[in-house]
C-alpha cells in the first residue's frame, strides 16, 4: 500500500509545537468581506485561544474595514489583535505554500500562542509626541512600558500620520535595545484610518512590544547592488550633495557618475535612467572586527541641478559621509535576499512564523513573476508560515541598531524563542 504524503508544516500550523507554542494561519481571496471572514474561520478551525492575532487585509476591503475585527472576534479567540490594510497581502495557503497577492481582494490572519511571551500592545496619537531633545521617559510613558519590557517591537503606521521620522527616532530613544520591524500601511479613499487595533480601525500608529520568551529577529533586504567606487561627501547642504571626493580627486556627484557610466554595460546604462539610487554610509554601520563589507542605507535620488552637478537625496546629508551609487534590479534583490535569509537560517532559533513588510515597488513589478520574496524565504525556511503586507514604506534596522524608514525593501521579522543560547544580535 502506498504511503501517505508528508506534511511537515502541520506541527507549525495546526498542532502545538514541542514547547507548547503554535501558529495557525489562513489566506483567502474573496470579493466580499463576509465571505473572506467565513473562509478564514474555516481554514483556522476551532483550535484554542491565541495570545496574539495579526490581521492583514487588502485595500479592496477599505470601505468595510470597521466590520472586520468584530466579525473575526465573534468567531476566533485571541487576547490581542493588531494589523493593517495594505496594497497587497502576504500569506500561507492551506497547503503550506506562501503567496504574495497584489491588486486583488485578499485577507490573511495569523493566530499565535506564545508561552512565556510578554506582549505589550500600544496605540499612539502621532500628533502628540514628546520632545526628542528631552528625556526618554516621556516616550516610555507614551507606550506605558519600561525599557526592559520588550526584546523587539512590531510597528505599523497609518499613511496619514505626521512626524513619522520623529516617531521612529523617539521609539529608538526609548527602547534602544529593541529591534523594530514593520511598515506604513496602505492608502485608501475611505474616511477612516488604515490600522487595526483591539476591535477598531485607527490612524496614528499601533504596535506591540514583544518580550519574555519571544522576540522578532529583523532582516532587511534593500534590493540594490553598488556600482563604481565609494566616495566621501566634501560639500553638502541639507539633503543636497554638492561635491564628492575619492582620494585627492574632487568632483560634483554628476561628474563622478559620468565617469562610472563609461565602465557599465549598455544594459546597465539603461538601468541608470530609472533605477539609480545612492547608498549612504553611516559611522555606526562599521562594527569593530566585522569582516562584512561596509553597509549602506539606500536612498532615492530625487533631483539633479544641471548648473553645478549637485544631486538631491532622500536623506539629510553631512560632510564626511561615505556614499556609493546603487542600481536596483531583480538579480541584485534575489542575491541579497538569499544571503541574508540563509544567514538567518543558520541561527540556532527556529522561527515560529515570518512576517514580511514589502514595498509596493517589489512583487511582480520587480521580479517579473509572482511570489518573488516569499519564494526566496522558502528556500531558507522550508516550512515556516509567512504572513505580511505590501507597504508604503518599510521599517527596520540596517547594519546597526538604529531603525530606518525604507523604500523598495523587504523588511522581515522572524518570531523566534529568546534564548540565551542564540547568537548575539550583533552577528546579524
Amino acid at each position: 500500500m502506498a504511503g501517505f504524503p508528508s506534511f511537515p508544516w502541520l506541527p507549525r500550523r495546526g498542532r502545538p509545537a514541542a514547547d507548547g507554542a503554535w501558529c495557525r494561519t489562513a489566506l483567502v481571496r474573496e470579493a466580499s468581506l463576509q465571505a473572506a471572514v467565513d473562509a478564514v474561520v474555516q481554514q483556522l478551525g476551532s483550535g484554542g485561544s491565541a495570545d496574539f492575532a495579526l490581521v492583514f487585509a487588502s485595500s479592496s476591503y477599505a470601505s468595510d474595514l470597521p466590520r472586520l475585527l468584530p466579525l473575526l472576534q465573534a468567531r476566533l479567540k485571541a487576547d490581542h489583535w493588531l494589523g493593517c490594510v495594505g496594497g497587497g497581502v502576504v500569506g500561507t495557503d492551506p497547503g503550506g505554500d506562501p503567496h504574495e497577492l497584489e491588486g486583488e481582494p485578499a485577507l490573511t490572519v495569523t493566530l499565535l500562542h506564545l508561552p512565556g511571551a510578554h506582549l505589550h500592545p500600544f496605540a499612539l496619537d502621532a500628533d502628540k509626541l514628546p520632545d526628542l531633545d528631552g528625556p526618554a521617559e516621556p516616550w516610555r510613558e507614551l507606550l506605558g512600558a519600561p525599557p526592559e519590557a520588550g526584546q523587539s517591537l512590531l510597528l505599523l503606521i497609518d499613511p496619514g500620520c505626521g512626524s513619522i521620522q520623529d516617531l521612529i527616532s523617539g521609539l529608538d530613544y526609548a527602547y534602544p535595545e529593541a529591534p523594530k520591524v514593520g511598515g506604513i500601511a496602505g492608502q485608501h479613499s475611505a474616511a477612516h484610518g488604515s490600522l487595526l487595533y483591539g476591535n477598531a480601525v485607527r490612524g496614528g500608529a499601533v504596535g506591540c512590544l514583544i518580550g519574555g520568551a519571544w522576540r522578532l529577529d529583523p532582516v532587511v533586504a534593500q534590493g540594490c547592488r553598488p556600482i563604481g567606487p565609494v566616495f566621501e561627501v566634501e560639500q553638502a547642504q541639507r539633503n543636497v550633495v554638492l561635491q564628492v571626493s575619492r582620494g585627492s580627486r574632487r568632483n560634483s556627484p554628476v561628474e563622478a557618475l559620468q565617469a562610472i557610466l563609461t565602465d557599465l554595460t549598455p544594459a546597465e546604462r539603461e538601468q541608470v535612467k530609472n533605477s539609480l539610487f545612492l547608498g549612504v554610509g553611516r559611522s555606526e554601520f562599521s562594527l569593530a572586527g566585522s569582516e562584512d563589507p561596509p553597509a549602506f542605507l539606500v536612498r532615492n535620488l530625487i533631483g539633479v541641478d544641471p548648473r553645478n552637478g549637485a544631486v538631491a537625496v532622500g536623506e539629510r546629508m553631512r560632510v564626511g559621509q561615505k556614499v556609493q551609487f546603487q542600481l536596483r534590479d531583480a538579480d541584485a534583490s534575489r542575491e541579497e535576499s538569499r544571503q541574508l535569509l540563509r544567514r538567518q537560517a543558520l541561527r540556532r532559533a527556529e522561527p515560529l512564523t515570518a512576517l514580511l513588510f514589502a514595498c509596493l515597488g517589489r512583487g511582480e513589478s520587480l521580479y517579473g513573476e509572482p511570489d518573488g520574496d516569499v519564494s526566496l524565504c522558502r528556500e531558507a525556511f522550508a516550512t515556516v508560515p509567512i504572513a505580511g503586507v505590501f507597504c508604503n514604506g518599510e521599517i527596520g534596522p540596517v547594519g546597526s541598531p538604529t531603525t530606518h524608514l525604507h523604500g523598495y525593501t523587504a523588511s522581515w521579522g522572524f518570531l523566534v524563542p529568546a534564548s540565551q543560547d542564540d547568537e548575539a544580535r550583533g552577528s546579524r
